[in-house]
């Protein structure tokens, strides 16, 4: 008896996003600022600093990171204060980091 789940196919919609999201995760300095992120929320000038990354890099990068939901924003002032918004995209990451150092 087998009690696996019937085969669906991923719709084209659904097969571009999990595309997207792994893109996302495969780039070293996305992967950095979510790193980042996972631990507490920081500002661009923050994260430019403690990446030692240029302003306009962490930019581009969280604008990228933004559209696929994989991170947010809250506005204080002038300042924007990003963290991470997707709880399973960031277990994901915690769990490639415990297995990559898993020996």
């Amino acid at each position: 008896m087998n009690d696996k789940p019937a085969y669906n196919e991923l719709d084209e919609e659904t097969l571009f996003l999990v595309t997207q999201t792994f893109k996302a995760l495969s780039d070293p300095t996305r992967l950095r600022i979510l790193h980042l992120l996972f631990h507490e929320e920081h500002s661009v000038n923050e994260i430019a600093d403690k990446l030692s990354l240029l302003q306009s890099t962490v930019s581009h990068q969280l604008r990228f990171l933004k559209n696929l939901r994989l991170v947010k924003f809250r506005r204080e002032g002038t300042t924007l204060y990003y963290s991470h918004d997707d709880e399973h995209v960031m277990h994901l990451l915690k769990q490639t980091i415990e297995h990559t150092r898993h020996s």
